[in-house]
């Protein structure tokens, strides 16, 4: 197993422990197993470091270019994206793989579906253990009020919820697909209307009493309308492929130490 404080090195280009280390803050991974995170930070390195020096083996000059308002690419970013750009030839996507992307999930190209809901927010802050505790026994409370009368849930919120909507009883609203978090929206899919939750809802806001009031599921859209956004999802995902055959191929002719790419 590779030491997690080991250094890494591409074609002898040393890149230490440190800078791995700095790197793995931005590769989450979970607390009992830190050195998922060290080994991703260990081959994002690595990999950068393969397209650098292939950048550098093309003669190319960084010619960086804005990618935000107040935003520019550093030389580094630069060099990768022109290397990119000169090495990459994904084949583009033709009207008939298109078509066969829509008739194999028609599903995926539905209009977003519309939600009306009510939901009690009780707030607590990520990694806060005693508040959540606190907060959990709340919800508890006041689901079994709900259970037993659930035309109490109106009252409930206005007294308890620290969402705006308390004031209307909870109510949220018309909502489509993409209003909420994804965990919300995916506790509204699975609720039969006018169900309540039998549990709260964990989302990054706290914990919600959650109440499915109507759901209409979007229809499926024609072909035609989807077509462009079909286009740019396959165009993508070429572009994706064409990316990691290519990294692929540097690795191979590369010696690298210290880290395995073919995971990468």
């Amino acid at each position: 197993m590779t030491p997690l404080l080991s250094d890494v090195t591409v074609n002898g280009e040393a890149i230490s422990a440190a800078a791995i280390a700095d790197e793995a803050q931005n590769h989450p991974a979970p607390k009992a197993k830190p050195g998922l995170a060290w080994v991703a930070a260990a081959r994002a390195l690595a990999i950068r470091a393969l397209l650098l020096q292939e950048a550098a083996r093309r003669g190319l000059t960084p010619d960086p270019q804005a990618v935000a308002e107040g935003q520019v690419e550093t030389a580094d970013e630069a060099l990768i994206r022109q290397l990119l750009d000169e090495a990459l030839d994904p084949v583009a996507p033709s009207d008939a793989d298109l078509r066969a992307a829509y008739e194999a999930a028609p599903d995926r190209w539905r209009a977003p579906t519309l939600y009306e809901a009510a939901h009690i927010l009780l707030p607590v802050r990520p990694g806060d253990a005693e508040g959540l505790a606190a907060v959990q026994a709340q919800a508890t409370a006041l689901l079994a009020q709900i259970t037993k009368d659930p035309r109490a849930f109106e009252a409930l919120a206005r007294s308890n919820s620290a969402c705006p909507s308390g004031q209307s009883g909870g109510r949220l609203g018309q909502l489509i697909s993409g209003d909420t978090v994804p965990e919300f929206e995916a506790a509204m899919d699975a609720l039969t209307e006018g169900e309540i939750a039998a549990t709260p809802v964990a989302t990054r806001y706290g914990l919600h009493i959650l109440r499915l009031d109507a759901r209409a599921i979007g229809d499926v859209l024609p072909y035609e309308s989807v077509a462009p956004r079909i286009q740019e999802m396959l165009e993508k995902a070429a572009w994706a492929n064409a990316a990691r055959d290519f990294v692929t191929q540097l690795s191979e002719q590369a010696t690298v130490t210290g880290v395995k790419l073919n995971a990468a």
